[in-house]
């Protein structure tokens, strides 16, 4: 049901001359589509407190309710067309009177930790820019055909919520860095293991994808006590964006998969001075994959012991220092870090293998991350003791990987299964950290283990058969022209 109506509202905003690409479809589709879970969620805690005799005061005033300027309903439950709004009277109500609503909660809120927050703050950097009042009608009656109640329900669509997100990286305008692989992201989330208690941290938050992931993960790696419950809920997820739609998918994404509140901060993770963070800044586990390829200007390098305009060597600069000791890392960074020559990269590597333990290095074919032409490690690490071995595993896939051919979780599973001892295999070894050049901490070790490729053929052969080619095809010719 919910992947026929995602892909119902597309062809309708994509006749609406306000939208544009992908990423137009998401922003559109995600106010409503939270509008309408946000009822469902507030209809589920007035049933909740009906059971123990209480009554339940509504967020949302009830001119503004689903119920009443979407989808008011008649006797047998179904819209009533008499009034319901429409045309220009819905674009003029949506516009003018309900996102000015919806943003005073960012004031009202008693904290920053409320969902009443988080509603300001999304409808604060939103703006409906679906021009046809028509369009945006139909849009609103497919989505009021959605429930959001059941556990099932709602699972499935948080699940195409995410495949709407990926396909975002498709769109232009730099959609591609909103969505790592999720077989990826699960995997790096089962290595690095956290546990309920600790504080997780992404820095470069996009849709969430690492923070939602951690939290499916805890959910179920033991029986969840009351506490535990309040635990995920309120002091363990937490993260920054930079970028405005970015924020929004990443917020909304995490309170349709059940985080009513979630900790993520609109801001830029690189204005922070190193200097500046204490130990009540830190976090036990850290799970990103920060922008490649981005330039940063002077004045944020200088909030970084080692200078350079690399966006994600800065960000490593930060994870490092922001991790408490003790405290585990998943990271992505392109491949080039490795062995790059210059100052910053070498002073970085050896700041990393010096400050942590670098224990393991997961490479990635190319083609991990649509879209990006790039190829990407996972760094793995422990701060506060020296790198002592450092294991590498070379994923080597007898497929190529792409749109229609993405990585899987069993792509990865024997990684994931060699990485608990460490095991050597023709894909994976191990390096000792004083085997590393001192002068170039270069990490771009080759895999001894790799079976040698065939001898190339001598260019001699290669004409040889290429003429037997020919003559071959000569004859083949010959014959079809005798029978024409």
């Amino acid at each position: 049901m919910f992947e026929q109506t995602f892909k119902n509202i597309d062809d309708i905003l994509h006749k609406d001359a306000g939208c544009g690409s992908e990423l137009d479809y998401v922003e559109q589709t995600s106010w409503v589509l939270f509008l309408k879970y946000l009822d469902d969620l507030e209809k589920d805690k007035a049933t909740a407190a009906a059971l123990i005799g209480k009554s339940y005061t509504p967020i949302i005033a009830p001119e503004y309710q689903w119920n009443t300027w979407a989808a008011p309903k008649d006797a047998e439950g179904k819209l009533d067309h008499h009034t319901a709004l429409g045309g220009d009277d819905l674009k003029e109500f949506v516009d003018h009177k309900l996102f000015p609503y919806l943003k005073k909660f960012k004031v009202d809120a008693e904290s920053a930790d409320t969902i009443e927050y988080k509603i300001g703050e999304i409808f604060s950097e939103l703006k409906n820019r679906v021009q046809s009042g028509y369009n945006l009608r139909e849009v609103i009656n497919r989505i009021d055909e959605l429930r959001f109640r059941t556990h099932a329900e709602k699972h499935e669509m948080s699940h195409l919520y995410e495949d709407k997100i990926k396909n975002m990286g498709n769109a232009g305008r730099n959609g591609g860095e909103y969505y790592t692989p999720r077989p990826l992201i699960k995997t790096i989330v089962r290595v690095v293991a956290p546990e309920i208690g600790q504080k997780i941290y992404d820095g470069a938050v996009g849709s969430a994808g690492f923070l939602v992931e951690a939290f499916e993960y805890l959910k179920h790696s033991k029986k969840l006590t009351t506490s535990d419950t309040l635990t995920l809920q309120k002091t363990t997820f937490y993260g920054k964006e930079k970028k405005s739609l970015a924020y929004i998918i990443g917020t909304m994404n995490m309170i349709l998969h059940g985080i009513e509140a979630p900790n993520i901060v609109h801001a830029n993770t690189l204005a922070i001075n190193l200097d500046d963070i204490q130990d009540k800044d830190r976090y036990d586990v850290v799970l990103a994959n920060p922008p490649f390829g981005g330039k940063e200007r002077a004045e944020v390098q200088q909030n970084f012991p080692i200078k350079t305009g690399e966006t994600a060597s800065l960000f490593l600069q930060h994870f490092i220092k922001i991790l408490k000791a003790g405290g585990k890392a998943g990271v992505v960074i392109k491949n080039t870090f490795l062995s790059n020559t210059d100052n910053a990269s070498v002073a970085l590597r050896k700041k990393l293998l010096e400050e942590c333990n670098l224990h393991t290095v997961l490479d990635l074919p190319g083609g991990t991350f649509t879209g990006a032409g790039v190829k990407t490690v996972v760094l793995f690490f422990e701060k506060g003791a020296p790198t002592r071995k450092v294991w590498f595993y070379q994923l080597n896939l007898a497929r190529n990987l792409g749109k229609t051919n993405a990585l899987n979780e069993k792509d990865l599973a024997e990684f994931v299964e060699l990485q608990k001892t460490f095991g050597e295999s023709e894909n994976s070894w191990s390096i000792e950290a004083k085997d590393i050049d001192q002068s170039t901490f270069d990490l771009s070790a080759k895999n001894p283990n790799k079976k040698v490729e065939a001898a190339l053929r001598k260019p001699q052969e290669i004409l040889e058969e290429m003429k037997v080619l020919d003559d071959e095809s000569a004859e083949i010719l010959g014959r079809v022209l005798e029978l024409l």
